[in-house]
């Protein structure tokens, strides 16, 4: 398993990486390939925050937790990860990521394309409208049907929806949580 261990208005500490690391070899039995862990541990005021992702087969995992102790949010956070693997254990080793040639052109395009909003003969006006966006963030496609996106969007567990390539359609979609409990899907038509 690789483990990326980042500290952020903290030392990390040699003992604080190797509890780390220990606990993060217990999830590895779930997994018969290697896993890529990225860790985030952070102290704001009197919360201590332990944030972990895991890649495996293409899909990502996370769990965040804060409590007042690190070694706590370590333990709560590993814990939360492995009930979730436990829940989708069956279905995270079948996935299997599906990139064709074809498919990754098609999103390279999409992502490619910017679409011209009347303000490029317009340098003002351009610069007028600059700040909005701020922040700008550049997914990986990785093509799913809408079964993997809902077991996806479900162990992010802090996000409400989820932009994907419909493996069925090849194209872009977005799958969301709804105040219900249920789930929406936002199919383009062109």
């Amino acid at each position: 398993m690789k483990i990326k261990i980042t500290g952020r208005h903290m030392e990390l500490t040699d003992a604080l990486r190797s509890y780390v690391e220990h606990a993060l070899s217990k999830l590895e039995a779930h997994f018969d390939k290697v896993l890529l862990a990225d860790v985030v541990l952070e102290v704001q005021k009197l919360q201590q925050i332990a944030e972990i992702n895991l890649n495996v087969n293409g899909m990502r995992i996370h769990s965040k937790e804060a409590t007042e102790d690190m070694y706590a949010s370590v333990d709560t956070a590993i814990d939360k990860l492995e009930k979730q693997i436990r829940k989708f254990k069956g279905r995270i080793k079948r996935h299997k990521p599906r990139i064709v040639e074809q498919e990754r052109d098609y999103q390279h395009a999409i992502l490619s394309i910017s679409p011209d909003n009347g303000t490029a003969n317009h340098p003002q006006e351009e610069e007028a409208y600059a700040h909005e966006v701020v922040k700008r963030e550049q997914l990986p496609m990785t093509p799913l049907n809408v079964d993997e996106a809902l077991m996806q969007l479900q162990l992010l567990g802090d996000q409400s929806f989820l932009v994907f390539s419909n493996a069925d359609t090849s194209k872009v979609n977005v799958l969301y949580a709804r105040n219900d409990g249920t789930y929406g899907l936002i199919e383009p038509q062109f």
